[in-house]
Parts: structure tokens; C-alpha cells; sequence
């Protein structure tokens, strides 16, 4: 009972903060080398690629609305911890065996462990803090994110420089050691757990998730974001696994030693995080997230030049012209993550809420798994630049659907 005592006067904000940092820092650590050790050390094809996202996304779609509905029912705390321990058992998994069904299976078990993350992690921060200042607790953690991400790639490159492997491993070993300091120190407060005669049938699993499918379906907003969830799913596979083999087979990559390819993604990388930075600053200062009608169209904006971007990367005629199209590519998508999940939080109910979020996750997953194949099989019978133009074209639908969205908000 003591420790119980303790932890609950562990001030969730500064904890949310906290792992949200270690959490993009190992992210950072893993991701700013692995399509690299995918495409140079495991020889992945593009269709290979994409397939590697799919293992991962269709679990997603599989696992996303029971793990929600097991932190609406159960706990918020458990399932944010499982999901990090999950994580960190993939990358380690993924960095052991560099061979294509190990990183399958890896991706199936990272797979899980992002659904038990999605939905609970922010579900958990509004409980603890209110809806209030969860807003800006969203934003606050995007920019923490930010720096921790830069730190993270400086450290994989350094791990790189020794073996790809490694910095893929010690990631995961980082999410381990996550895991282990929250089951030791995250409060839970703010959640009311079901009787224990509820969680031991599954009556208030399929309760809950049959109250979180019915809030969906009777407020149009909802059904509208989700839709949107499906359409930048559909888009977001496909580049995400491309957008490295496009840059190594179509541009030189200037010469900076031993280490060109992997010093370079360590310096996209980089300079990508205060354009980011800056950007969710200036949305933080300027843009009132409860103004429904002023989102929707702040991500009409994001997404208008989200597609722009990412057609300037695909088409551009030399290196730096590529760059600067992927970087801006990489700030509208962080500014839109941010203004998503506040936006959902602000028309879903508390009970529901971690469901609800779920549901946006296993749309994204849906629009992943539908789009992704087809983008990757284009990517190895043509060519990857066709591939990813793909990608784009199937963004296009997204912004009469946010329109529709900001008029659906006004009327709530």
C-alpha cells in the first residue's frame, strides 16, 4: 500500500513528458537506420518492404479494438506498460536476425505492442490531468518528441557506425527498461477499473466496445475522422517503407566517408526536428483546439501541402531539391498527428475514449493494409518513384473529407 501511495503522487504530466521523450528516443535509435539494414543488410525488395509493413499493420487492424477495449475495461497503466515491453521485444527481435520471416514475426509482435500504446497512452493523460490540459499536454509531448528524436539519431549513428544491429537492439532494450521504470512509478488515478465480477466474463469487454462503435456511428464527425484514418493509412505505408530506396536508387548521395548513407539519413533525420519543432510551436501558440471549425482547417493546410511536398520530393530533378520536399513532407506530418488526437478527444466520451482512439488506429491500419501491396507491388514491376506517386494520389480524397468534417464540427 505504501508504493501504491508513492506512485500516485508521481505528477502524471511530467511522466507523460518523461516517456513520451525516452519513448522517441529509442524510436529515433531504431528507426534512423532499420529501412537502411532492411534494404542493404536483409536485401528486401519493395514489395518485401511493404509486406513487412503490412505484418505490422494487420495485427494492428486485428489486436487494435480488444487492447482498447482491455484499457477502457481493465487498465490504461498495464496497457501502456505491455505495450512498451511488446515494442522493445520486436525491435531486439527485428536487430537479432536479419533474415525476412524473423523480421515478420518482429513486426507481428511490435504490431501488438502499438495497439496497447495506441488510444491508452493519451486516454491515461486526459484522466489523470483533464480534458483541459490535455490539449496542450498533446502539443507539449510532440515537441519533447521532437528533441528526444534528435538526440536518438545522433546516438544510432554512433551505434551504426559499429553495426546496424546494434542500434536496432539497443532500442528495444531501451523500451525494456521504459517498461520496467512505469510498472514502478506511473500512477493511475484517474480510471475507475470495473468490478472485479465485470472484468472476469467478457460482457464489459464487448460492452465497452459496442459503446465506443455506437459513439462513432451516431456522431458524424466521428465516422468523418475515420474515414480520414483510412484514406492517410492508405498513403502512409507505402512512402514510409519507399521513400529511403527512392533516395538510394534514383540520387548520389554525396560522399561524406566511410559512412555516406548512414550519416546521411542520420542528417535528414536531424535537420528534420526544429522544422518540426517549430512548426507544432507556433500551432501550440496560435491555434485553439477546441475550435472545431479552426482544426479542420488548419489540416486542410497540413494536408494541402503534405501532398504538395511529397510530390516535390518524388519528381525532383536533383538531391537537394528531394531533400527539402522530404523535409517539409516530415513537419506536416507532425503537426497533423498532434491536431488528430486532440480533436478525437474532444468529441469522445471518457468511458469510450481509449476504444474510440482504437477505432482511429485500426482505420489507419486498414487504409495501411489496403494500400500499402498495391503501392509496393507497383514498386517492383515499374519503379519506386511510380510507387510512391501512388501514395499521393491516394491522399487526394482526404481533403474534401476534412471539409466535410469542419462542417459536420460546426454543427455539434
Amino acid at each position: 500500500m505504501p508504493a501504491r501511495a508513492n506512485i500516485s503522487k508521481v505528477d502524471a504530466y511530467k511522466l507523460y513528458l518523461f516517456f513520451t521523450s525516452v519513448q522517441a528516443f529509442a524510436f529515433s535509435t531504431v528507426f534512423t537506420v532499420n529501412l537502411v539494414y532492411q534494404v542493404q543488410q536483409v536485401g528486401l525488395n519493395p514489395l518485401q518492404l511493404v509486406l513487412i509493413g503490412t505484418a505490422l499493420e494487420l495485427t494492428a487492424f486485428l489486436m487494435e479494438i480488444p487492447t482498447g477495449v482491455v484499457a477502457d475495461v481493465y487498465s490504461r497503466r498495464l496497457s501502456v506498460i505491455l505495450g512498451f515491453l511488446l515494442m522493445g521485444s520486436g525491435f531486439i527481435v527485428e536487430g537479432s536476425l536479419p533474415i525476412f520471416e524473423a523480421l515478420l514475426i518482429a513486426q507481428a509482435i511490435m504490431g501488438l505492442g502499438f495497439t496497447f500504446l495506441s488510444g491508452a497512452t493519451s486516454a491515461w493523460i486526459v484522466d489523470e490531468i483533464g480534458l483541459e490540459r490535455a490539449g496542450g499536454a498533446f502539443l507539449r509531448g510532440a515537441q519533447v518528441e521532437q528533441i528526444s528524436s534528435f538526440g536518438g539519431i545522433f546516438f544510432s549513428v554512433a551505434l551504426a557506425s559499429v553495426s546496424l544491429q546494434l542500434a536496432i537492439v539497443c532500442g528495444g532494450i531501451l523500451l525494456l527498461a521504459l517498461a520496467l521504470f512505469l510498472a514502478l512509478f506511473m500512477p493511475e488515478t484517474g480510471f475507475q477499473r470495473r468490478a472485479a465480477s465485470e472484468r472476469e466474463t467478457w460482457r464489459a469487454f464487448l460492452a465497452t466496445f459496442r459503446g465506443g462503435v455506437a459513439l462513432v456511428r451516431a456522431r458524424r464527425i466521428l465516422l468523418l475522422i475515420t474515414l480520414a484514418a483510412i484514406i492517410h493509412g492508405a498513403f502512409s505505408e507505402g512512402f514510409d517503407r519507399l521513400w529511403i530506396t527512392h533516395l538510394l536508387q534514383n540520387f548520389s548521395l554525396p560522399p561524406l566517408g566511410q559512412l555516406d548513407e548512414i550519416l546521411w539519413f542520420g542528417i535528414i533525420s536531424a535537420v528534420s526536428m526544429p522544422l518540426t519543432l517549430a512548426a507544432t510551436e507556433g500551432l501550440r501558440r496560435r491555434l485553439d483546439l477546441a475550435d472545431d471549425r479552426k482544426v479542420a482547417l488548419t489540416l486542410i493546410v497540413v494536408y494541402a501541402a503534405l501532398i504538395s511536398s511529397v510530390l516535390l520530393f518524388i519528381f525532383s530533378g536533383t538531391f537537394a531539391m528531394a531533400l527539402f520536399g522530404l523535409w517539409l513532407t516530415g513537419a506536416a506530418r507532425a503537426i497533423r498527428n498532434p491536431l488528430m488526437e486532440a480533436w478525437i478527444n474532444q468529441h469522445t466520451d471518457s468511458d469510450v475514449r481509449a476504444t474510440v482512439l482504437s477505432i482511429q488506429g485500426q482505420a489507419d491500419a486498414l487504409g495501411q493494409i489496403a494500400g500499402g501491396p498495391a503501392v509496393g507491388a507497383v514498386g517492383l514491376l515499374t519503379s519506386v518513384r511510380l510507387a510512391i506517386s501512388l501514395s499521393a494520389v491516394l491522399l487526394l480524397p482526404i481533403l474534401p473529407v476534412i471539409r466535410r468534417t469542419a462542417q459536420a464540427g460546426s454543427e455539434t
